[in-house]
C-alpha cells in the first residue's frame, strides 16, 4: 500500500506540471486569457483615432449600382454615373481592398501564440544492460511569451490595418477626383466639336451671301476666297476634334476603371454652376483631413509602438518541457521536467531599438512632407482654376457679347454698303475666337475644379454651396 502511494506520488506531480503548462501558455493577454498580473494592451489604433472603425465603414461603404450601359449609351453620360461605376468596378479600389485583408491577417497573427512541440526520443539503444534503452515519449516543450510581446506586436499589426484602411479612401477620392478632371477633358472636347459646327454654319451663311455679293458686283473675288478660306479652317478644326473625341472617351473610360464602357455624349453642367474654392479653407482641410496626412500621423503612433515592441524584445521567453521517461533497463518509469531561458548577455536587440526610434523621427517627418505635398497639389490646380474661371466669367460678361454685337453691326452696316467686308471677316474671326476661348476657359476651370474636389474629399460635387 505504502508503495502505491509513493509511486502516485512520482507520477502525479509530473503530471501536474504537464497542466501546468497548459494552464500558463497563455500568459500573454493578447491569447485571450484574464491575468491578474498583466494589463492589456489596447491596439493603439482605437486610442489614436476613436473613429477608426468609422473610417472603415467608410471606406468600404457599398455606392448605389451603376445604370445599365444600354440605358448611358442611349441617355448620355453624366460625371456621376462614371463615378458610381468607378468606385464598382475600378481595380485600383479592389487592390486596396485586398491590402486591408492582408494587414488584417498580419494582425490576427501577430497575436497567435507559439504552438506546442510534442516529440520522442529514444536514448542508449541496444545497450546490454537493457536493448530497449530509454524512452521519453511523448516529451511536451511550450514556449511561455513574456514581456506581452503578443500584444505589443499585435498593436503594431493594428495600425498597419489603420493605414491601410486610410488607403482605401485615399484611392476613393484621388479616383473620384481624376475621373471628373477627365470627365471635364472630354466634355470641353465635346462643347468645342458643337460649337465649331454652329460655327461652321456661321461662316457657311457668310459664304453664301459673299457670293451674292460677289454676282451683284458689290465685293472682290478676293473678299470671297478669305471668306472660303476662314470656313475650311473652321471645318478643318471640326474635323480634327472630330477625331480625337474617341480617344478622349476612351481616356475617360480608362480612369474611371472600365475600359468597355461603350462611347456615349457626355451631359453635366458647365456654363452657369462653376463651384466656388477658397484656398485657405482648403489647405486647412488636406492639412487636418485628408487620409494620407491621418495615414501620416497613424505611422508616427505606428513607429512608437514598434519601438515599444522592441524594447521589450531582450526579456527571455521560457521554455517549459515535460516528458514521460521509460527505463528498460530497469523497466522504471520516470517522469522528466525542464525550464530553459536564453540570456540577454550580448543580444539585447539594441540595433533593432536603435532602429525604431529613428523610424519615429522618420514617420514624424513624413506628416509634414506629406501636409507640404498635398497643399502643393492644391495650391496648383486652385491657381489653374482661379486664372482659368476669372478668364471665363470675362469672357462671358464682356468679350463675347461685345464680339457677338461688332459682328452683327459690321454685317448690317455691309449690308447697307457702308464698308467693305474685310471689317465683317474680322468681326467673325473674333466671335469664333472668341467662343473657342471662352469654351477652352471654363473647361479647364471644371477641369481644375474637380482635382480640387479630390484633394477636399467632396462626395456631393458641384457643392451645393460655395466653400466660404
Amino acid at each position: 500500500m505504502a508503495d502505491a502511494r509513493k509511486q502516485a506520488r512520482r507520477t502525479a506531480w509530473p503530471v501536474a506540471f504537464c497542466g501546468l503548462i497548459a494552464w500558463t501558455a497563455p500568459v500573454d493577454p493578447a491569447f485571450g486569457q484574464k491575468d491578474a498580473g498583466w494589463t492589456k494592451i489596447q491596439p493603439q489604433a482605437a486610442i489614436h483615432d476613436p473613429a477608426s472603425t468609422i473610417i472603415r465603414a467608410q471606406a468600404v461603404e457599398k455606392v448605389p449600382e451603376a445604370p445599365p450601359l444600354s440605358m448611358v449609351a442611349t441617355s448620355g453620360l453624366t460625371v456621376d454615373q462614371l463615378i458610381q461605376i468607378a468606385i464598382e468596378r475600378n481595380p485600383r479600389l479592389a487592390r486596396a481592398s485586398f491590402a486591408v485583408d492582408a494587414a488584417e491577417g498580419k494582425r490576427i497573427q501577430a497575436g497567435l501564440y507559439p504552438n506546442p512541440i510534442i516529440s520522442a526520443t529514444g536514448d542508449e539503444l541496444g545497450d546490454r544492460t537493457g536493448p530497449g534503452g530509454i524512452w521519453s515519449a511523448p516529451q511536451i516543450n511550450q514556449e511561455i511569451v513574456t514581456g506581452r510581446k503578443l500584444s505589443l506586436s499585435q498593436a503594431v499589426a493594428a495600425l498597419e490595418v489603420d493605414q491601410a484602411t486610410l488607403g482605401i479612401l485615399n484611392e476613393r477620392y484621388a479616383i473620384i477626383g481624376q475621373v471628373r478632371s477627365a470627365f471635364y477633358d472630354a466634355y470641353t472636347l465635346q462643347r468645342r466639336a458643337e460649337i465649331l459646327k454652329s460655327l461652321a454654319t456661321l461662316v457657311e451663311q457668310s459664304v453664301g451671301t459673299g457670293r451674292k455679293l460677289v454676282e451683284g458686283g458689290n465685293i472682290a473675288r478676293l473678299d470671297l476666297i478669305q471668306l472660303e478660306v476662314q470656313y475650311e479652317q473652321v471645318v478643318a478644326d471640326l474635323e480634327a476634334v472630330n477625331r480625337e473625341l474617341p480617344g478622349a472617351f476612351r481616356r475617360l473610360a480608362a480612369v474611371t476603371g472600365d475600359s468597355t464602357i461603350p462611347f456615349a455624349r457626355l451631359e453635366g453642367a458647365f456654363e452657369s454652376e462653376v463651384p466656388l474654392y477658397d484656398l485657405d479653407r482648403g489647405v486647412d482641410i488636406v492639412r487636418e483631413v485628408h487620409p494620407e496626412v491621418r495615414s501620416a500621423k497613424v505611422g508616427v503612433d505606428r513607429a512608437q509602438a514598434a519601438l515599444r515592441r522592441a524594447q521589450v524584445e531582450p526579456i527571455p521567453n521560457l521554455t517549459l518541457a515535460s516528458a514521460y521517461v521509460r527505463q528498460n533497463q530497469n523497466a522504471s518509469s520516470d517522469w522528466m521536467v525542464g525550464v530553459s531561458l536564453p540570456l540577454p548577455t550580448w543580444n539585447r536587440n539594441q540595433g533593432n531599438i536603435r532602429t525604431a526610434r529613428a523610424e519615429i523621427g522618420v514617420n514624424a517627418s513624413d506628416v509634414g512632407r506629406v501636409q507640404n505635398e498635398l497643399v502643393d497639389r492644391l495650391a496648383t490646380a486652385h491657381r489653374q482654376y482661379a486664372a482659368a474661371r476669372q478668364r471665363a466669367e470675362r469672357y462671358r460678361l464682356a468679350i463675347i457679347p461685345r464680339a457677338e454685337e461688332t459682328f452683327k453691326l459690321s454685317t448690317d452696316a455691309f449690308k447697307g454698303g457702308q464698308f467693305e467686308y474685310l471689317r465683317v471677316l474680322q468681326a467673325q474671326r473674333s466671335l469664333i475666337e472668341a467662343r473657342l476661348e471662352y469654351n477652352r476657359s471654363l473647361g479647364d476651370a471644371w477641369k481644375a475644379a474637380g482635382e480640387i474636389s479630390g484633394l477636399l474629399l467632396e462626395e456631393a460635387w458641384p457643392p451645393k454651396s460655395p466653400a466660404k
